[in-house]
């Protein structure tokens, strides 16, 4: 297995999509409760396939990625080639980004001294999506990129 194997919560929110899979290798209803119940490693394949399949699926679609801990912000963008990583930093103890009232002093001093902006880019390994899927799994959440093109605007600027 590639990615990692979806939960059981995933399986069943995905339900019709794996009964389409399935069928797509000919396998009906009844096959799989006696491959479950007879060959459960080859369940376990197929299971792993599938969840491979659906990682798949939403990596090639990942276009922006942040990850947001108390003191730093780190925004991605996902091109083809390489990945632009725009990060603010502040070595402020009194300020939690990951708080509400973080993201107004965050807003209301942007500017200031204490906000240290950073910007990069850096090329994929050999393998772009599990390159994206690790960032998931150590925390990155997929976003529709509003704050990471709100700070391009700045850095640019």
């Amino acid at each position: 297995m590639k990615y990692s194997r979806l939960t059981k919560e995933q399986f069943e929110e995905l339900h019709q999509e794996f009964i389409n899979f399935l069928a797509t290798q000919s396998i009906t209803g009844d096959e799989w409760e006696d491959i479950k119940k007879n060959k459960p490693e080859a369940a376990e394949q197929e299971l792993d396939v599938f969840s491979d399949l659906v990682w798949l699926g939403v990596l090639t679609k990942v276009k922006y990625l942040e990850h947001i801990s108390p003191n730093q912000i780190h925004l991605f963008e996902c091109n083809e080639k390489s990945m632009r990583l725009i990060a603010l930093r502040i070595e402020n103890e009194h300020v939690d980004f990951t708080t509400k009232e973080g993201f107004n002093w965050l807003r209301d001093n942007l500017l200031s001294d204490s906000v240290e902006f950073f910007n990069a880019k850096k090329d994929y390994s050999e393998d772009k999506y599990l390159d994206i899927f690790k960032m998931i799994q150590s925390g990155a959440s997929i976003t529709k990129g509003e704050l990471f093109n709100y700070f391009s605007k700045l850095v640019k600027g």
